[in-house]
């Protein structure tokens, strides 16, 4: 099956923000930082210690990152969003006050007309979360 895997950019906090997405999510977390990487020679030595690639692993989910920008420089999250469907109003509720700490709520956490348990907000480091709960999922 083909899925869709976010990659995040942050431009030297990438280990910061995994290791919080880890603390709200759970998962294994690896880091390669450039000084651990095949281009380590490449780079200018104050880059050894940024992360070249991160990916948090929890199930089917996976959340790769970077501390690596682009030939056009940084900008902050405004063009990524991270959707995460939910299997349990309790989850949903507790990834959503988890993940949203310190952030910005753009939508609360409600029910939506498409028959969801829905949120929205911008975390900490400007990553835009859409969590959404199917509860037409719910055992009966």
């Amino acid at each position: 099956m083909t899925q869709i895997n976010a990659y995040v950019g942050f431009n030297g906090d990438c280990r910061k923000a995994m290791e919080f997405y880890r603390g709200c999510i759970g998962g294994e977390l690896t880091f390669q930082t450039i000084a651990d990487s095949p281009i380590a020679n490449q780079c200018a030595p104050a880059m050894k210690d940024s992360i070249l690639h991160s990916s948090l692993t929890k199930g089917p989910l996976l959340l790769m990152a970077t501390d690596m920008v682009g030939p056009d420089g940084f900008i902050k999250g405004n063009n990524v969003a991270l959707s995460l469907n939910c299997s349990s109003a309790e989850e949903i509720n507790t990834l959503y006050s988890k993940l949203s700490a310190g952030g910005k709520i753009l939508d609360p956490l409600k029910d939506s007309f498409w028959g969801s348990l829905f949120g929205c907000f911008t975390d900490k480091f400007g990553i835009m979360w859409m969590l959404n709960y199917d509860k037409s999922t719910v055992d009966k």
